[in-house]
């Protein structure tokens, strides 16, 4: 034992102020649980800090510069505008603090204490937190693990001073000229359009035959185009293999469709995935399953092996999204509390902040056709939605996907203007068992970009009143 250390017994230790964890926190001690919360930076995590919501501010930031610049054929003439990027990471930053700030002030109203520092399991119920030159233990009757994920480091490509994870490229106090960003997945596409629509030359490389891999292929083709608008080269089928540093930036070396090629830029940005945060916990110490990938084995209230241990978030199987965390904190909390709480993925939104936006939640085609399902499909354009032509915004679709037999409501896909919001819609359908019918003969204010999910359904019905069947 190291000399002053001495233990401090708690009802619940979280490990990790994550959307995942802080969550989970907030929850148990709604419940009458006393917590404690361990965190080695922040509260808010990867979310909060530099993640969704500095991203956000930032696409947000470049949405509005480029709409400046866009104007004329509503008749508004601007001139001389300009980017003060140095005030814009200080705008982003203001978010930053009120947001996690507030996480404090939620710590403090529900009575959580926080640890600042990291934990290392020592025993089935009982942690180290290793802070400076401070080590304390932490004894629980229950844990819950919530540490996140981290940026994947390409071997040829190692962060430094030109090579950088999404964390350095929303930190950058200047904007780059020029930018290789590897990755055409969600966070390299957002980030991407941001110093695009900035003014910054991008190329994207990515491996498989379409940016966006994981969405259906018409959804990307409409983001492609945007991205050929704003002067951004994309090489799809693309393997970054090295670079060479040079006076001023590097020189990436890529095989494109066969064939190598050597790009410019002054910074390169790698996004090929992220890596769960669960190998410096001394987790396999206590004998806790764990995948080959480092992901902690859980039952559907989050358990792991150790039954008095749970864990949520990017740690676990399923996508690393803040709200899968934060929902899945809700179930842990509740299942210690002595809930019968247990998770249900049928309706994940997945969303990406890009131009236009896309979202989708549930099964889309593919799924149900691999599944079997005989189904039935309403896809509405936003061209024809008066909201979204009156915002110049008329690009896109929604396409619902039902049961053909019961016209259940299994899914959607959505790339348009707000689809991250429209898309709530179809997420809560799902979960409350609708039926078109039920989205149809729902009364949707006019003119709004959310009537386009009433006219899918009534398109799919076979009765769509504002284009031809």
């Amino acid at each position: 034992m190291v000399v002053g250390e001495f233990t401090t017994e708690v009802d619940v230790l979280v490990i990790g102020a994550g959307p995942g964890g802080y969550v989970a926190a907030i929850r148990a001690a709604q419940l009458g649980k006393t917590v404690a919360v361990v965190e080695k930076a922040e509260l808010g995590g990867v979310c909060l800090n530099v993640g969704c919501i500095p991203s956000k501010a930032m696409i947000h930031a470049a949405h509005t510069y480029e709409h400046t610049q866009h104007t004329e054929s509503m008749g508004i003439t601007m001139e001389n505008v300009k980017v003060d990027f140095a005030k814009v990471q200080e705008w982003k930053s203001g978010i930053v603090k009120q947001l996690t700030g507030g996480v404090g002030s939620l710590f403090k109203g529900n009575k959580i204490q926080v640890i600042p520092g990291e934990a290392l399991f020592v025993s089935e119920n009982e942690v180290r937190v290793f802070h400076g030159y401070d080590v304390n233990r932490y004894r629980f009757q229950h844990c819950i693990i919530a540490t996140g994920s981290r940026p994947i480091e390409l071997p040829a490509f190692p962060f430094g001073k030109r090579v950088m994870s999404s964390t350095e490229a929303l930190s950058l106090t200047e904007l780059p000229k020029s930018l290789v960003v590897i990755g055409g997945g969600y966070i390299g596409i957002e980030l991407g359009t941001v110093f695009a629509k900035f003014g910054t030359k991008v190329t994207i490389l990515e491996g498989s035959d379409q940016i966006l891999p994981g969405f259906e292929p018409d959804m990307p083709r409409l983001v492609e185009r945007k991205l050929k608008k704003l002067d951004v080269t994309i090489h799809t089928k693309a393997l970054a293999q090295g670079m060479e540093e040079t006076e001023n930036g590097v020189i990436v070396t890529a095989e494109v469709k066969g064939e190598q090629q050597k790009i410019e830029a002054e910074y390169v940005l790698v996004t090929v995935g992220r890596r769960p945060n669960t190998d410096e916990l001394g987790i396999r110490d206590i004998g806790m399953n764990v995948t080959d990938r480092g992901l902690i084995v859980v039952d559907k209230q989050g358990r792991t092996s150790i039954p008095n241990v749970y864990a949520i978030g990017d740690i676990v199987a399923g996508p690393a999204l803040a709200h899968k965390a934060s929902y899945e904190g809700k179930v842990a909390a509740e299942a210690i509390a002595g809930h019968s709480a247990e998770v249900d993925y049928k309706a994940i939104p997945a969303v990406v902040f890009c131009d236009p936006e896309i979202a989708s939640v549930g099964i889309n085609e593919k799924e149900a056709k691999e599944k079997g399902i005989d189904y039935i499909v309403g896809r509405f354009p936003f061209a024809a939605n008066g909201r979204a032509l009156s915002v110049n915004a008329g690009e896109g679709y929604v396409k619902l996907i039902a049961e053909k037999e019961t016209n259940l409501v299994l899914g959607a896909q959505i790339v348009g203007p707000e689809a991250s919001n429209i898309i709530a819609e179809i997420g809560l359908a799902i979960e409350m068992g609708a039926t078109l019918e039920d989205i149809e003969l729902t009364i949707h204010a006019h003119p709004t970009l959310g009537e386009v999910t009433m006219e899918a359904a009534e398109l799919a019905l076979g009765r769509p009143i504002h284009v031809m069947k």
